[in-house]
């Protein structure tokens, strides 16, 4: 099973698909996967593996990218893991956010 190698990156992840942005993976490589024009580095194995994502079909897109948005179960535990990240002090946020 896939850790979070990046809570950091993996809080923001859950809240920019949470907002409706899409994910887009254009290859397996490092920073092949992309969310509001940023890469995703270490966060796409777990958000697939747990199923927080699913894939969708975007005729509009580029040929060979794959296209997914948070699935109902990725809503939810977005919903969960969000409130409970604000929940969390500033301080150990910010900690977070420099160690990983």
């Amino acid at each position: 099973m896939a850790i979070i190698a990046d809570r950091a990156e993996f809080v923001d992840a859950l809240s920019l698909l949470h907002r409706g942005h899409v994910l887009v993976r254009t290859s397996p490589s490092a920073g092949g996967v992309v969310l509001d024009g940023a890469p995703l580095y270490n966060s796409w194995e777990t958000l697939s593996e747990y199923g927080l994502i699913d894939e969708f079909d975007n005729p509009e897109g580029f040929p060979h990218a794959s296209y997914y948005r948070l699935s109902d179960r990725g809503r939810h535990f977005a919903e969960q893991a969000l409130a409970a990240w604000h929940a969390q002090p500033l301080w150990r946020r910010v900690a977070v956010r420099f160690t990983g």
